[in-house]
């Protein structure tokens, strides 16, 4: 349960953040915004490791097995562009809409062919419907 619920704040976080971060971009520009975004993330993240016991080594990051996966702050830079771009372009609702969609999708052809290390999984038409509903609902939720 616990999970849901904070899956639940993580999706209205991204939504806020989307648009305060359009709202910032409007009045300085892309890259002010992003590398503001980047390094109060940074101040933060730092802040609450020295407060919550210093656990794990930034040393350890040298040792990770799979160096690619150290590209998850460029990844989050690019994050950051792009839902700025998005939300600009298309409006908070519309640009959560292909986002989430487009997470969903990547996120099943992850588990499905057990890329970059996830857990694989067997193909399940009811997830795949559970995509298309989406996309449907996209539809209808842009008919005018």
């Amino acid at each position: 349960m616990l999970g849901f619920i904070i899956a639940i704040i993580s999706g209205a976080l991204m939504s806020i953040q989307g648009v305060f971060n359009t709202g910032v971009t409007k009045q300085t520009s892309i890259w002010v915004c992003a590398s503001f975004v980047q390094l109060s993330a940074l101040i933060v993240c730092l802040g609450t490791w020295f407060v919550t016991g210093r656990e794990g080594s930034f040393l350890a990051l040298f040792k990770i097995d799979n160096k690619y996966m150290l590209l998850g702050g460029v990844i989050g830079a690019l994050i950051t562009y792009t839902v700025i771009k998005s939300v600009d372009a298309l409006g908070p609702a519309r640009a959560n809409m292909f986002i989430i969609t487009a997470q969903m999708l990547i996120a099943y052809i992850i588990e499905l062919f057990g890329i970059f290390g996830a857990e694989k999984v067997e193909f399940q038409w009811r997830k795949l419907i559970g995509i298309a509903i989406i996309i449907i609902g996209i539809i209808t939720f842009k008919w005018k």
